[in-house]
């Protein structure tokens, strides 16, 4: 006879709610219930834990979705809890479950396992009792003796406070952190450090800086300091140091404005306990999330880093880029990697990457190396480029699965296949560049109908439309650093103040930021356009529109934003949420901008109608 649940399985686990280690927890057998995801995620479940008369509400993190997409676990079937914490669920009596770590016993059963016995209550625990295996079952509290207690006792009294703090307090995985979860100890690495910034908002001025923790499993969470805390730790936590961490607070993350793969972020105060781990050290398992190199064209100027990987193809020298907001030199070097998706795209390797990593690269160029890059960000430089950050890695011939899978390929077919520029899907060979306005080509109507579109990251699409609208009144401009385009102040005396560059100029330039109003035969939309599409929209330069403003009289200037509008532009637009006022809304962003050319388009037309099938 096969493996069933085990009796009283729910009680033992509300009577242990936290255990010490995995060590004490007796072998606990439970059915999976009404498993679905949470939300509209595809990567977190939910599901009640059932032993036959007793169910639990139940969370299965992140790091299961792969054995639930593979089948291997499944509703209805049976599994092994191996580790685990209760969590108090806000504003009820109940505790949710978060099991971090399980066997699958048994594949899906053909019906749930029921008992007549009633339902046991959270509050009660279980007298010790045998079950049919032999195993002694007890309430924690009578399972840790009096004699192991002062042992413990003697150890951690004579120990440092970092190992203080590990042996008193079970060190919890990062994965099994959430927001209702009480007192908790992690054991991390720092893998990323910012730097201290100031800060000044509505409710003051402070100080801030963030970093990056991934423990021994590679899962990552961003923590954030203010103020106090801010100034408390920042010269505490070093670079590539590990440390326990406890008295933390997690929320949602931001998804606009997060830089790891986790769905909350951590605050720390300055009543947060942060202890070095002094002769402790681990290497964490990188996890990647592979994009391929046709499919960065959605990507282009969001917010979410891309890893990629692919066979290096050409290496350049390094070249010396002098910064415009200091005018310090660094170094670059830009190579162009390819994948099995017969695509190419230019990787720019800055700093240390570009000096060391890259001149490895150069070296062995003629052996066509496998690199690995995390944490890449996406430009529109040239259609679609890559660049690195200061948190990047890159590995050479990594040992993963991906990249044996990737050399095969390329021996076996990939060396003799022509490759094309990933670039070449958003411009055309011409200099004009119009290809990509007839790329992901759609109507208004299936933006606006949509909104929720752009919710995770920036969508992307070509629309023909009509620029039916400018309103004159609002703010058309704003004034701009001659060295660096960003916004400039008026200095005290005389003269505009640059943030960015630190420095006084006697002049400042202006540029556009406005909206217009824009229709198809769909529909109408208003749409957030920038200084160069706008310059191409109105026909001149922000400085020119000003001028005649107030030179010529408001008559010439709306006049001129009337000869603007009834004209129709090929547009390249980002779709993407932006909130007001605590309300969610649809922004449309012009990227790019082009006249209609009459003979494209009616090659595009011609195409479209050969692809209808006629019933």
């Amino acid at each position: 006879m096969g493996k069933s649940v085990t009796p009283g399985a729910i009680s033992i686990l509300l009577s242990n709610p936290s255990p010490d280690s995995s060590a004490e927890i007796p072998e606990i057998i439970v059915q999976v219930v009404d498993l679905k995801p949470i939300g509209s995620s595809s990567t977190r479940f939910t599901f009640m834990a059932s032993d036959g008369k007793a169910k639990l509400k139940s969370m299965l993190p992140s790091h299961f979705s792969s054995e639930i997409h593979s089948g291997n676990l499944q509703n209805l079937g049976l599994i092994q809890i191996l580790d685990y914490t209760c969590n108090a669920i806000p504003n009820q009596t109940e505790k949710a479950l978060i099991v971090t770590k399980c066997e699958v016993v048994s594949p899906s059963l053909e019906m749930e396992i029921k008992s007549d016995v009633e339902k046991v209550e959270s509050g009660i625990l279980l007298k010790p009792k045998k079950d049919e295996s032999g195993i002694l079952l007890k309430p924690k509290q009578e399972a840790v003796s009096k004699s192991a207690a002062q042992i413990m006792h003697e150890q951690c009294r004579n120990s440092a406070p970092a190992a203080r703090m590990a042996m008193t307090r079970r060190v919890h995985p990062l994965v099994s952190l959430n927001p209702y979860q009480g007192n908790w100890t992690i054991k991390v690495r720092v893998t990323n450090k910012g730097s201290l910034r100031s800060y000044k908002n509505a409710r003051g001025e402070g100080l801030v800086f963030n970093i990056e923790l991934t423990d021994e499993d590679g899962t990552q969470i961003q923590a954030t300091m203010f103020n106090e805390a801010a100034s408390k730790f920042y010269p505490k936590f070093e670079l590539g140091k590990v440390y326990y961490i406890s008295k933390g607070s997690l929320r949602v993350a931001n998804r606009q404005f997060r830089t790891v793969q986790n769905d909350y972020e951590m605050n720390l105060n300055e009543n947060s306990m942060v202890e070095e781990a002094d002769g402790e050290a681990f290497i964490p398992e990188t996890k990647y999330n592979f994009v391929k190199i046709d499919q960065l064209g959605s990507y282009v100027n969001g917010r979410e880093l891309v890893d990629i990987i692919g066979i290096v193809q050409n290496v350049s020298p390094t070249l010396s880029v002098r910064r415009k907001s200091n005018n310090e030199t660094i170094p670059k070097r830009d190579i162009i990697v390819a994948d099995d998706s017969s695509k190419t795209v230019t990787v720019s390797l800055w700093n240390e990457l570009a000096t060391n990593v890259g001149q490895e690269l150069l070296d062995m160029a003629d052996t066509t190396p496998v690199v690995a890059i995390k944490c890449l960000k996406v430009g529109d430089f040239q259609g679609v480029s890559l660049s690195t950050l200061s948190r990047s890695t890159v590995l050479i011939n990594p040992d993963l699965p991906e990249s044996e899978k990737l050399r095969t390929w390329y021996d076996s077919e990939g060396k003799g296949t022509q490759m094309a520029s990933v670039s070449s899907n958003m411009n055309s060979s011409s200099k004009t560049g119009l290809r990509s306005m007839y790329s992901d080509r759609v109507l208004l109507s299936h933006i606006t109908n949509d909104p929720t579109m752009g919710q995770d990251k920036p969508v992307y699409f070509s629309i023909k439309v009509y620029v039916t609208y400018i309103k004159p009144d609002q703010t058309m401009w704003y004034r701009a650093c001659k060295t660096c385009n960003k916004k400039v102040t008026e200095a005290v005396g005389s003269g505009y103040w640059c943030e960015a560059c630190q420095k006084n100029d006697d002049q400042c330039s202006l540029r556009y930021i406005m909206v217009v109003k824009v229709s198809d035969h769909s529909g109408e939309a208003w749409l957030s356009v920038f200084n160069e599409q706008a310059e191409k929209i109105i026909g001149c330069t922000a400085d020119e529109l000003d001028r005649i403003k107030t030179e010529e009289g408001d008559e010439k200037y709306q006049l001129k934003l009337k000869e603007a509008t009834w004209v129709q532009h090929l547009l390249r637009v980002s779709v993407t949420q932006s909130e007001y006022m605590n309300e969610k809304r649809q922004r449309i962003t012009i990227r790019s901008q082009a006249t209609v050319d009459f003979s494209a388009e009616s090659r595009y037309l011609l195409e479209e109608i050969s692809k209808m099938s006629i019933s």
